[in-house]
């Protein structure tokens, strides 16, 4: 079992930066893909970056592309967020796979543990 605790989320102004944080315990979570999730107020749920364990290959959308850095160290994920704009907004989510440590476009984003969600609100 893996309990995923972020952390770092709050209210920052457009092209400002914040910091999100993911500690996960549980042992397994150390060899296997990690990722963060968002979900806008009336959005659908967004897969917005992944990051492998054995070789820290990483993966983004494309709407956070140049502007989002996934890393991780251990057991804590950290997803440095630049430049972010209003429609950056949403509940951002940890997540882990329970197996495997491909991210997309070679496997489908780490779902099987979710993190309670932190709240980022970009506004001036």
């Amino acid at each position: 079992q893996v309990q995923l605790v972020e952390s770092g989320g709050g209210e920052v102004q457009p092209g400002g930066s914040l910091r999100l944080s993911c500690a996960a315990s549980g042992s397994t979570a150390l060899y296997f893909a990690m990722g963060w999730f968002r979900q806008a107020p009336g959005k659908e749920l967004e897969g917005v970056s992944c990051i492998s364990s054995s070789d820290g290959s990483t993966y983004y959308a494309e709407s956070v592309e140049g502007r989002f850095t996934v890393s991780r160290d251990k057991d804590m994920v950290f997803l440095q967020m630049n430049n972010l704009k209003p429609e950056d907004t949403a509940v951002y989510y940890c997540t882990s796979k329970g197996k495997g440590d491909l991210c997309p476009p070679f496997a489908p984003m780490p779902r099987d543990y979710w993190g309670q969600g932190t709240q980022v609100t970009v506004s001036s």
